[in-house]
C-alpha cells in the first residue's frame, strides 16, 4: 500500500503530530479542519468566515491528492454553538452540491474557544 502525507504548514500539524490529509488505495481522508486563514494564522470571527476558509483549505488538500469536493463521501461538522449551524448551510450546500456527501454534524467543544466550526472529510480519487 502506498500512503502519502499532505500538510498544510498548520502549526497544529507538528505540534500535536498529524496531518492535513492522508492518500491511501484511492482515498483521500482529511482531518478535521478549523477557520483558520494559514497564510497570517488568523482566525475571522463569523463562523460563515471559517466555514469558508475551512472548505477553501479541505479543497486545496484535496486537489493536491489528486481528488476534489466533488469526490467527497462522508463528512463529519463539529459545532460548539449548534444556534450557529444553520448559517453553514448555503455554503456547504454549495460547496457539496455535486457529491452530496453522507453527512453528521456533532455539537461539542473544539481545542480553541475561537473555533466556531471543524468539519473531517473522506473522498475518492477518481
Amino acid at each position: 500500500m502506498t500512503v502519502r502525507y499532505i500538510s498544510t504548514g498548520s502549526p497544529f500539524e507538528a505540534k500535536i503530530g498529524y496531518s492535513r490529509a492522508v492518500v491511501a488505495d484511492g482515498w483521500v481522508f482529511v482531518a478535521g479542519t478549523t477557520g483558520y486563514d494559514y497564510a497570517d494564522m488568523r482566525m475571522p470571527e463569523t463562523i460563515e468566515e471559517q466555514c469558508r476558509n475551512t472548505i477553501a483549505t479541505i479543497a486545496k488538500a484535496l486537489d493536491e491528492a489528486g481528488s476534489g469536493l466533488d469526490h467527497v463521501v462522508r463528512v463529519n461538522y463539529i459545532v460548539p454553538n449548534k444556534d450557529e449551524w444553520p448559517n453553514c448551510w448555503p455554503i456547504l450546500s454549495a460547496a457539496f452540491a455535486k457529491a452530496k456527501p453522507a453527512a453528521t454534524m456533532i455539537s461539542a467543544q473544539l481545542q480553541n474557544p475561537e473555533m466556531k466550526i471543524e468539519i473531517e472529510v473522506t473522498a475518492r480519487v477518481p
